[in-house]
């Protein structure tokens, strides 16, 4: 009798961690999306080609999905309840949290690409910021968390054989 009610005790407290995780994220990028929204308002933005206009553009767009995605999961647990908690609406709203960074990743790149633009003309150099910017983002979001993950599974599979 005991043990579904330590089991929902133990999804409410992963679902305010979730929650948690989300309200740590979502300033910066709204710090993010009010720094890109000021940039149109700049006498130099009018002056950009519109293919850096375009990548500005598409930044922002971006990081609207970023928002979105991050905000879901407060709102879900909202909306559905407090005592429908279930280890699928965690499982969803961890999964909406780690999706929200593919899309933040491609806004911060192009964001990258246009801030180096504005700076040096340069489209190579530009090219280059933005993509190393993809890169460095996608290796700690992604590639190192993945590779963490399954040397610890490893591990684990090892112990398991002794």
């Amino acid at each position: 009798m005991d043990k579904p009610v330590i089991e929902r005790n133990g999804l409410h407290e992963e679902m305010r961690n979730i929650i948690e995780e989300a309200r740590v994220i979502l300033p910066g990028v709204q710090a993010l999306f009010g720094f890109q929204t000021i940039a149109v308002f700049n006498d130099r933005f009018a002056e950009l080609p519109s293919y850096v206009t375009l990548c500005h553009l598409i930044g922002l767009g971006m990081v609207i999905i970023a928002v979105a995605l991050v905000m879901t999961p407060a709102v879900y647990y909202r909306v559905v309840g407090p005592a429908n908690v279930s280890r699928r609406m965690i499982a969803r709203s961890s999964w909406l949290i780690r999706c929200a960074l593919a899309p933040l990743a491609c806004g911060l790149a192009l964001d990258m690409f246009t801030v180096i633009f504005v700076t040096t003309r340069g489209l190579p150099a530009s090219v280059a910021g933005a993509l190393l910017t993809l890169l460095i983002l996608i290796a700690l979001w992604f590639a190192f968390p993945w590779y963490e993950r399954r040397r610890c599974r490893s591990r684990q599979g090892d112990a398991g054989h002794h």
